[in-house]
């Protein structure tokens, strides 16, 4: 899985897609001693964004982007595919609004990629909200500087 991601990250970039990872992947950059199995987007809710994001998808690979439309992506609060790499894309998540994440990112280059990550204080935020056990212990890594 992991040696997809940059060709993901690259093709939402070339695209412009508005995004922010919220999921494990902006944990473990934060210092989160944890794994994941797949890539949580939360987007832009535009019409213009989910085609961009469907045009980047379908681009790096990702054959299931074919299996919707942008309106599609849309009516629905999360739309998951299911490929060589799991993405599951948000057009909402508990705990933080796009437009804010969206100012708040944080952007990090890893191999010469870049990805947009969600901020410290939102993936707090976030992982409030959800409130699952793996999201507290989150929670007290990140409220304890990192790991």
């Amino acid at each position: 899985m992991l040696a997809r991601l940059p060709d993901v990250f690259r093709c939402l970039h070339a695209h412009d897609v508005r995004y922010v990872e919220i999921g494990g992947i902006a944990a473990i950059v934060q210092g989160v001693p944890r794994t994941t199995v797949d890539v949580d987007l939360l987007i832009e809710a535009s019409d213009e964004n989910a085609r961009r994001l469907l045009a980047a998808l379908s681009e790096a690979g990702i054959g299931a982007a074919a299996l919707t439309s942008a309106d599609g992506l849309l009516r629905h609060e999360i739309t998951i595919f299911k490929d060589v790499v799991r993405i599951d894309v948000q057009t909402m998540t508990p705990g933080v609004a796009f437009a804010d994440a969206w100012s708040r990112r944080i952007e990090r280059e890893i191999s010469g990629t870049k990805y947009w990550l969600l901020s410290r204080q939102d993936l707090v935020a976030t992982r409030r909200a959800a409130g699952r056990p793996k999201d507290l212990e989150d929670i007290r890594v990140l409220e304890s500087g990192g790991a």
